[in-house]
């Protein structure tokens, strides 16, 4: 994940172009970029990461759908999509109440349903160019576009309960998750996602499993969890997000995350693959007392993922 620290915005730019581009000269596959409500526009900053790259796929984890119409978002995504020479992964959901009700003051009454109607006019947009015309329960759009993609644009949504997930493996390329554990993933999202897709008739789908990573000292891993749990457990507050933990074996974001020496993390990422898990989409954790330590924690965790990154290809 590339984006998701706080920090001075005159300086951000600099740092998450800084931060692809060492992802991409260590061999990492993807960089996913969250969509903060109180920060930076994933898109926009994807096409500027884009300009500074020309290998690494470039993923949204994802753009609520709700703060924008369906066509905005998809003339959105094809220029930063063109701007990356088509390497971008959209990555879209529904998001939660307490984002779009009390934050942004919409409505979040049918979630999924409001997903599909959705999909009906961006999937539409997506595989332009020429006029969008759809007419649902959500929407009524007839609207030309010129643009369209250029190369295939993969879309996954953030599905976490089964009629999203159902929803995911029918209509995209897969789903984002956060706050799902190993068996959270290989006994509630990979049968029903996969499970969909095969009825559709769709490829297998991909499975972005997020999960915070601290590499440590023996003793330190608790301290760890810690600060996983203080910095990262806002989000728990979500029932969508607890219903989730309920699936799986880990009670908070620190159960989530892989701590430790390298080995037990690498052990750790291959029990999401084994259980289903096609991506990893790490957050990184540095531990430390002060700035200085917590810049080195951060750099040992990068150059260790590097390490494991060929491995897990």
């Amino acid at each position: 994940m590339i984006g998701p620290e706080r920090g001075d915005s005159a300086r951000k730019v600099a740092r998450m172009i800084a931060d692809v581009e060492w992802a991409e000269g260590a061999g990492i596959d993807t960089a996913w970029v969250p969509q903060i409500p109180s920060d930076f526009d994933a898109l926009t900053a994807v096409a500027l990461m884009g300009a500074r790259t020309s290998r690494i796929e470039l993923g949204t984890a994802v753009v609520p759908l709700q703060a924008q119409h369906p066509i905005a978002l998809a003339r959105q995504a094809l220029s930063a999509q063109a701007a990356t020479g088509g390497r971008l992964a959209l990555g879209v959901g529904p998001s939660h109440h307490w984002i779009v009700r009390d934050m942004l003051g919409l409505p979040y009454d049918r979630p999924a349903g409001f997903t599909r109607d959705y999909l009906d006019v961006l999937d539409a947009a997506l595989h332009g160019p020429g006029p969008v015309d759809v007419e649902n329960a959500s929407f009524t759009v007839h609207n030309p576009l010129e643009i369209g993609p250029v190369a295939p644009l993969p879309v996954l949504i953030a599905a976490l309960g089964p009629v999203m997930l159902a929803l995911a493996g029918e209509r995209a390329d897969g789903t984002v998750l956060w706050m799902a554990d190993e068996r959270a993933v290989g006994e509630h999202v990979v049968p029903r996602i996969t499970k969909a897709a095969e009825g559709a008739g769709r490829p297998a789908p991909r499975i972005v499993a997020g999960i915070p990573v601290c590499l440590c000292r023996p003793g330190e891993e608790d301290a760890a969890r810690e600060r996983a749990n203080r910095i990262l457990g806002e989000a728990e507050i979500s029932p969508n997000y607890q219903r989730l933990l309920d699936q799986g074996d880990a009670q908070d974001i620190g159960g989530l995350c892989a701590v430790g020496d390298e080995a037990a993390i690498a052990a750790r990422f291959r029990r999401f693959a084994d259980a289903g898990a096609t991506d990893l989409s790490v957050r990184l954790l540095p531990i430390g007392e002060n700035r200085d330590e917590l810049i080195a924690s951060k750099q040992r965790t990068r150059d260790m993922l590097a390490g494991l990154a060929a491995e897990f290809r």
